[in-house]
């Protein structure tokens, strides 16, 4: 299965808002089960390249999707990761009785959604400090 060299952008929103009423709805209902929805999907888009929330969002699109703005596919793996580490440990902090700890992983993988929908991306972010930081290092092991 070759790689897409990017995924239009309204696929991604797609799966941030999938992300934020998951959650939203969770606390609201106390049912925190709601939230395996974007955590299945984003294991299904890791393991095997096939997000179910993506491609039925990709139904929808009335243009072409690279008449779309385009978003890195490395970057929202990234992104990805950080939001199934971030939902899996909310699911498990309720699921043990730690609510402290679903609460937390819960709000911030909700907040860091909506802030990406809002127009900055934490993960990319992240990943770019990240990157910085092992440049930098590289460079003082080459002295």
């Amino acid at each position: 299965m070759s790689k897409p060299s990017f995924i239009p952008r309204p696929l991604v929103r797609t799966n941030q808002w999938v992300i934020v009423l998951s959650v939203v709805a969770a606390w609201a209902t106390g049912f925190h089960s709601i939230m395996f929805i974007p955590l299945l999907a984003g294991l299904l888009g890791i393991v095997f390249g096939f997000n179910p929330i993506m491609r039925f969002a990709k139904l929808f699109l009335r243009k072409a999707p690279s008449e779309y703005t385009p978003e890195d596919p490395g970057q929202q793996r990234f992104n990805q990761i950080v939001a199934i580490s971030c939902l899996s440990l909310s699911l498990g902090g309720f699921y043990i009785g730690w609510s402290a700890v679903g609460y937390v992983f819960s709000i911030m993988v909700a907040l860091s959604a909506f802030v990406a929908i809002l127009g900055f991306c934490v993960g990319c972010f992240i990943r770019f400090q990240w990157s910085q930081y092992r440049y930098r290092r590289s460079l003082r092991s080459e002295c």
